[in-house]
């Protein structure tokens, strides 16, 4: 069965049952309503006649019971008295009734009695017949005896027939009712259902790769709620699908340019070779020749070994052996290692640190990451200053690695540390063997020691690197 049919179901069965038990109680109450308002009425026909219909001394007011009757007519009420003894004073006819012994028993009590029973009524041409009434019965006592009882009685047809005209009113009502019930359920339903429909259309484009849909998700109710909820899912997965995208055209890059690294040297080692093998190569030029394919082949373990590294690193494969230790040391040290690079390139090398700067981290990969970050400002520095700052911060060791090198724009800087990225591409084969992966490397390491890298940098400004290395204490 279609939802908008269930729904619809749902919404009728509610409604059919409420309006059954609205109009059943109704009936019931109309009905009681009526039975009691004859019961009243009859009550009050008796009160009046013990007024007026019987006099002092026992004598029945004939004409005056005549006259009442002709005008309860039509309400078809007759009256009945019986004396004491249970016999029928008025009418007198013939053939006389007597209340029955049941009932008799409880009016000598003084008990005023309502009942619907079978009774005789006295027809037009002064006969009885048998008819389902109601009838009141009002004992009437004098000095504590029973003198007599009227009896007030009226065709239950009359009152029934009034009871159903109101239950075919309800009725009518009731089938108005459902009518209307179902058209509104429908709508209600269908209006659902559309709501539905519309997020069902929409996962159907998503499915075939179209994240581009919007939903409304005006409203509070549950389904409001759920396109709201859709709708981030189709923001985060075309965030996703754009990550994707760059992670693929990363991966075709890294891809080009690992082959590209790899492909350098081993045309180099291959030519010299070729030959060597072909004695193509002068006598005295095979030793230079030799050294370069060692130089090459270096290079190249050096390319593996820098991968490995990173996976190793990205991947939480190494174990960082932290301690603390002289970190105004270890900048001189580095400092030292490569001022003769520095010069080369014109540049100077400076180290602002006090003497009692200590840092906690894992020594070898601290003075990695800061030796690649130095020889790094070198490769991308002419005639320019480079200058290592260290200070204390809050509970933290911070460095300031800055640069007057060619400097990098804000689109380099966000893809400085994907592998094989070269902010510079015309520096693929420098003297330092740059691989690009060095910067990677970093990232990773500063990641893994819970400590943070920031860069700031001006194309033909320099380039500043920022990097914090959190305490022990911090850390525990």
């Amino acid at each position: 069965m279609k939802l908008i049919y269930q729904q619809m179901l749902g919404f009728l069965s509610l409604i059919i049952v409420a309006l059954t038990v609205v109009s059943l109680m109704f009936i019931s109450i109309t009905t009681n309503n009526a039975w009691e308002t004859n019961s009243r009425q009859l009550a009050s026909y008796t009160e009046m006649l013990e007024e007026n219909a019987v006099l002092s001394d026992m004598t029945i007011n004939t004409a005056f019971l005549t006259n009442n009757e002709h005008l309860l007519s039509g309400q078809h009420v007759q009256f009945f008295i019986y004396n004491s003894s249970n016999q029928q004073r008025y009418p007198f006819q013939a053939t006389q009734g007597t209340i029955p012994t049941k009932y008799w028993k409880r009016l000598k009590q003084g008990e005023s009695i309502s009942i619907r029973a079978t009774a005789k009524i006295v027809t037009r041409n002064g006969t009885y017949r048998t008819q389902n009434s109601s009838i009141y019965y009002r004992p009437v006592f004098y000095s504590g005896k029973l003198l007599y009882v009227i009896e007030a009685l009226e065709p239950i047809e009359t009152i029934q027939s009034a009871i159903n005209k109101t239950q075919k009113s309800v009725f009518i009502a009731f089938v108005i009712s459902a009518l209307a019930a179902i058209i509104v359920s429908y709508f209600i339903a269908r209006r659902q259902v559309e709501r539905i429909n519309r997020l069902r259309n929409a996962t159907h484009e998503i499915a075939q790769g179209n994240y581009d849909v919007a939903l409304d998700t005006h409203g509070r109710d549950e389904i409001s709620e759920l396109a709201a909820d859709f709708g981030d899912m189709t923001n985060s997965l075309q965030e996703s699908e754009k990550e994707i995208e760059r992670q693929e055209d990363r991966r075709r890059q890294f891809m080009a340019d690992a082959a590209h690294e790899m492909r350098t040297p081993l045309t180099t080692i291959n030519g010299l070779l070729e030959g060597l093998a072909y004695d193509a190569i002068p006598e005295e030029m095979k030793a230079q020749s030799i050294d370069l394919m060692r130089n090459e082949t270096n290079r190249l373990i050096r390319l593996v070994n820098e991968n490995l590294d990173y996976e190793k690193i990205r991947t939480g494969q190494i174990i960082l052996k932290k301690k603390t230790f002289d970190a105004k040391q270890v900048l001189t040290n580095i400092t030292s290692q490569l001022d003769k690079k520095a010069a080369e390139a014109g540049d100077s090398l400076t180290v602002d640190a006090p003497e009692d700067l200590t840092v906690f981290a894992d020594y070898d990969r601290f003075v990695q990451v800061i030796f690649n970050i130095m020889q790094n400002a070198i490769q991308f520095t002419q005639n320019g200053t480079i200058k290592v700052t260290g200070k204390r911060g809050f509970h933290q060791s911070e460095f300031v690695i800055s640069d007057t090198g060619i400097g990098m724009t804000e689109d380099q800087v966000k893809n400085i540390w994907e592998r094989y990225y070269k902010a510079d591409p015309s520096r693929k084969n420098t003297k330092y063997g740059e691989s690009g992966l060095g910067l990677a490397i970093v990232h990773q390491l500063v990641a893994q020691h819970g400590g943070t890298i920031k860069v700031d940098s001006t194309p033909d400004v320099g380039t500043t690197f920022t990097l914090t290395f959190p305490d022990a204490t911090d850390e525990q």
